[in-house]
């Protein structure tokens, strides 16, 4: 009976490890810089990872992150997570952009998601 459990427990265990083996995180990291290397504008820089298989039902806030300018900075470095099956997908990209506090946008810019480099999003100003 003690060694149905030991099997059992085992069985379970690898189980469970292998779900999150599947599910592990994965790290984008890259930098938002500004239309001709000029300062970016003070506000807030929203950066996203979008494509078809992002799905748009709130599951994947962890893919948005949100970073203050200050109207200084050439350069703002940022992070993303995400799970590895999804950012293996070829129809990603990453998203930047950049809104006033009363959210009026500013600037934007996309750049293809290349797992394993280091993203590099441009910021053009947006026309009205």
């Amino acid at each position: 009976m003690i060694k149905r459990r030991m099997v059992m427990t085992g069985t379970i265990a690898a189980v469970v490890a292998t779900a999150a083996a599947a599910e592990q995180s994965t790290d984008l990291r890259g930098e938002v810089v500004f239309e001709g290397g000029s300062a970016i504008p003070e506000g807030i820089v929203k950066v996203s990872l979008e494509g078809p298989d992002v799905r748009p039902d709130g599951q994947h806030d962890a893919y948005q992150t949100n970073v203050s300018s200050n109207g200084h900075l050439r350069a703002i470095n940022f992070s993303l997570s995400g799970p590895a099956d999804l950012l293996a997908s070829s129809n990603l990209q990453i998203v930047a952009r950049l809104e006033r506090a009363d959210g009026w946008l500013l600037a934007r810019g996309s750049a293809k998601l290349v797992v394993g480099s280091t993203v590099e999003v441009t910021l053009n100003k947006v026309m009205y």
